[in-house]
């Protein structure tokens, strides 16, 4: 099993960031909820609220794919208040998941070295 991690960066609609906030509370409830797969799951807002990162940690290209089918509903919801400006797909994702993200055209990035936390 390889892990996956998306680094995801926004830039939120003026005006949006309360409905922003909500949505992306919505986000985190579904991932409590119904994804054991997806293992770090964080939103950084910039001081002036205008853009937000988000890093996510999968423990696999399936668990990805579960994440994405879960919050397939509020993902309409999220790009009303916000602009997608880079993603980056760290990792050796399937092919399945390759198809899935196309839309989003995510510059990937294959893993040259690392040290795994829990080792």
């Amino acid at each position: 099993m390889s892990k996956l991690r998306i680094i995801l960066r926004v830039k939120i609609h003026a005006g949006k960031q309360e409905e922003f906030k909500a949505v992306a509370a919505a986000f985190l409830s579904v991932v409590r909820e119904r994804c054991p797969g997806t293992l770090e799951y964080e939103w950084f807002l910039s001081s002036d609220q205008t853009e937000c990162v988000v890093l996510q940690t999968y423990a696999s290209s399936e668990a990805l794919l579960a994440h994405a089918e879960a919050h397939a509903q509020l993902l309409p919801q999220l790009l009303a208040v916000c602009d997608v400006l880079d993603i980056w797909l760290c990792g050796e994702p399937s092919a399945a998941v390759l198809e899935r993200v196309a839309a989003f055209a995510p510059k990937p990035y294959a893993l040259l070295q690392g040290r795994d936390r829990e080792s």
